[in-house]
């Protein structure tokens, strides 16, 4: 059954690339806009596979927090999908991105369980990835949050094995909730928002397996609260 839901899943995100390939980071570190600096880092959901780039919820929360009263230029991200805890630690490496941002955001790990890789080697390397994240917060962990794994089980993709998909993913955010304990790091939990696209079609990306920019809205909408009082 993992065999046949790796084909599908592959074809999928085939089909829904654009002719200029997989959406990719949008890392910008010579802007010049005035404000404050975001720095969202993940995976296909945090750079927004299959919607369009002002539906990606970093865009969004920039948006709404601007709305709120606060100054903020545009989100710089690195974020891929596919990527893993792995993969996102050699890239934030690689980018060497500077350590006085405003605001960063973690959200990993949905790959690391899709491709059935160690909840273990996963807490390692979602802590590495929390301490890189605070230190570019020019080490204030206040000034960091992460938001835990949605459930891919609730597209259609994921129906013949939700039950043990949502498992498996509740796993993996009990380890991050658990790390970010540890360092006094906000996390929110935008998991259960997820699963509603089970029986809400209107919160499913075109290609059926990512989310839709209505869906990055309500994870926004979750995350404002809770981190405007320390911006």
């Amino acid at each position: 059954m993992k065999l046949i839901q790796i084909l599908f899943i592959y074809i999928t995100l085939l089909s829904g690339c654009s002719n200029n390939g997989e959406p990719g980071n949008a890392y910008n570190p010579g802007s010049t806009e005035q404000g404050a600096k975001f720095l969202a880092l993940g995976d296909s959901y945090t750079i927004g596979q299959s919607v369009t780039e002002a539906e990606r919820w970093p865009v969004l929360l920039v948006k709404s927090l601007k709305n709120a009263g606060a100054q903020f230029r545009s989100p710089d991200i690195i974020a891929t999908t596919g990527w893993t805890t792995k993969d996102l630690t050699f890239s934030v490496d690689n980018a060497k991105p500077a350590t006085d941002y405003d605001l960063v955001s973690l959200m990993i790990g949905v790959n690391n369980q899709f491709q059935e890789r160690s909840i273990d080697e996963y807490r390692s390397e979602f802590r590495n990835l929390l301490t890189k994240s605070i230190a570019l917060a020019g080490g204030k962990a206040d000034r960091v949050f992460v938001m835990s794994i949605p459930d891919w089980g609730s597209t259609p993709y994921g129906e013949s094995d939700r039950a043990n998909i949502a498992k498996e993913i509740d796993a993996f955010n009990l380890v991050a909730k658990d790390e970010c304990d540890k360092q006094k790091v906000i996390f929110i939990d935008i998991t259960p928002l997820s699963r509603r696209a089970a029986s809400d079609p209107s919160l499913l990306a075109r290609d059926n397996l990512h989310y839709s920019g209505k869906m990055h809205q309500l994870w926004v909408d979750a995350v404002l609260p809770r981190i405007k009082a320390r911006i």
